[in-house]
């Protein structure tokens, strides 16, 4: 403990003393007089009244094994080569680290993140829901893996807050169309807003628009891309349902989402592009999607990339003052107890905060809290495994000109 407080107040010292940077208020803070308690206690107490605070994070799949543990759970068969109940998932996770209490209250798997969100009070919250919401059949056959959570267990989200679910997936048709319309209606049936997946082409390209009360609007545009996973019949069309599924990165898909940005975006609003891409391990950041990313910031007005699809966080780079998360990693996930891919540590899981100026779309911070998954539940990473994250993500987000350093209270803030 005495050398995270140690390495803490370093960190502080030497955001406090850099000048233009993109943590807590700079030069003008500590000339303010206020200690690190008054600091620390939410972000609604710093400069910049005005400012919007984004949580984001990963793959949030609440089906499957966690669906089983829960309430009430949708049939357990899967259709996966080696694994065909999901009561498997949970044995698993049990053999690994210990029983799990089922079944397990609503707010259960957000474990040590809901005091997070309580310290922070973010404006908006966004998530990338990878699992249908449904109690239908029709699975996919052509897929290996189906991801399903039953409706009535939808309080599950509903116990985070969550405003927006992004859908532009690999996941969310694996129950069929029906079980997209059902994922859709019990979704905004409980007052939270969708992104990326649709009745139509239409439906599944709008943003999800979300009012801040005295700030303004976050928009959340979600797309999806072939590189995840997502098979290209998905593609909603003109009649059809699917996701947003974005053709290629080039110069004409930009051009598209520009002028969807511009017929939406407002002065003052702040827009999020929201991608599911790439593989699921590595942390290579392919150059079209690092040349798409800078696109949407240059002609479409974006003002922060929510890139997800990676098990684990990859790099970050802050462009012209725009935060870019190439792969935010999995939030939660049933996969405790299985092996491989060890060296990546999946089981770690990232929350994001990004503090943004509506006025210029500027980012002002941009903060993470590590956590770890465990029986089935989202723990405060140890020191040790914040060490390790902090490495590996200084290593990556330095190819992009940004650093990684310990902040206050445990979490790591990025330098850009």
């Amino acid at each position: 403990m005495g050398e995270r407080v140690k390495t803490d107040m370093i960190g502080r010292r030497r955001f406090l003393v850099r000048t233009g940077c993109l943590l807590l208020g700079g030069p003008a803070a500590a000339a303010t007089g206020r200690t690190d308690a008054m600091r620390e206690t939410g972000w609604q107490t710093e400069t910049g009244a005005r400012d919007m605070t984004l949580f984001l994070c990963g793959d949030v799949m609440t089906g499957r094994g966690i669906d089983q543990a829960l309430p009430h759970p949708a049939g357990p068969t899967l259709h996966e080569p080696y694994v065909t109940s999901a009561r498997d998932y949970v044995a698993l996770a049990e053999r690994a680290s210990g029983r799990i209490p089922r079944p397990l209250a609503f707010d259960y798997v957000w474990g040590d993140a809901l005091a997070e969100w309580a310290r922070v009070r973010p404006d908006v919250r966004i998530v990338n829901l990878e699992t249908a919401v449904t109690t239908r059949d029709d699975w996919q056959r052509d897929k290996g893996i189906h991801y399903r959570m039953h409706p009535a267990n939808v309080p599950c989200l509903t116990a985070a807050s969550i405003d927006c679910c992004v859908l532009a997936n690999n996941h969310v048709l694996d129950w069929g169309y029906a079980g997209l319309a059902e994922t859709l209606a019990t979704l905004r049936g409980t007052g939270m807003q969708t992104a990326g997946a649709g009745r139509d082409t239409a439906e599944a390209a709008a943003p999800a628009v979300l009012p801040v009360a005295g700030k303004g609007r976050v928009l959340v545009w979600a797309f999806g891309m072939t590189s995840s996973g997502i098979p290209p019949a998905w593609a909603a069309r003109a009649g059809q349902p699917g996701v947003n599924l974005l053709a290629d990165p080039s110069a004409a898909t930009l051009r598209k989402i520009a002028a969807q940005v511009k017929a939406a975006k407002r002065t003052g609003d702040v827009a999020v592009a929201s991608i599911h891409w790439g593989e699921n391990w590595g942390y290579a950041v392919p150059d079209e999607h690092r040349a798409f990313a800078h696109g949407l910031v240059d002609q479409c007005g974006i003002d922060v990339v929510h890139g997800h699809s990676s098990h684990h966080p990859i790099g970050i780079e802050i462009y012209r003052g725009r935060p870019i998360l190439y792969g935010c990693g999995d939030f939660i996930n049933d996969y405790e107890g299985i092996g491989g891919h060890e060296a990546y540590r999946g089981d770690l899981s990232l929350m994001y905060f990004a503090r943004v100026e509506p006025a210029s779309g500027r980012l002002r911070r941009l903060s993470m809290i590590p956590l770890q998954m465990r029986r089935f539940r989202l723990n405060r990473a140890a020191a040790a495994d914040v060490r390790w994250l902090r490495a590996s993500l200084d290593r990556e987000c330095r190819r992009f000109g940004c650093q990684v350093e310990a902040g206050p209270q445990g979490s790591l803030d990025v330098h850009g």
